[in-house]
């Protein structure tokens, strides 16, 4: 098994558990639209770790919380791609299929308007 799957496993073990002892029974629907809200919540926090507010006095970065709070995203995203149905296969699968669109993109090779490349870029 490797660490992708691992962790899709591990999350699926705290999903439920979490959901049988809170006795929680919600829709595919609504179990993403709370998951985007507790993602929302995290991302909240990865930017008060690393000083967006500008009229704050600046603290020293605590790479160690900064990572923390990356792992607390990325609980709630795998969450979200085992409700939708996703496996760690297919989402490899499907971060390949765009990471190489996403390329084609910046070097004028892709179908998508607004992507071609013009003189002086590229």
């Amino acid at each position: 098994m490797d660490k992708l799957e691992k962790i899709f496993e591990m999350q699926k073990l705290l999903d439920d558990d979490i959901a049988a002892r809170r006795h929680l029974e919600f829709s595919t629907e609504e179990w993403m639209q709370k998951e985007v809200l507790a993602m929302l919540s995290e991302l909240s926090e990865v930017l008060d770790e690393v000083n967006f507010k500008w009229w704050k006095n600046k603290k020293p970065l605590d790479s160690d919380a900064l990572r923390n709070e990356l792992v607390d995203i990325l609980h709630f995203f795998v969450s979200m791609c085992i409700r939708s149905g996703m496996n760690a296969d297919e989402l490899f699968a499907r971060y390949l299929e765009k990471n190489k669109e996403n390329f084609d993109r910046q070097y004028g090779r892709s179908e998508k308007e607004g992507y071609e490349v013009i003189d002086g870029q590229g």
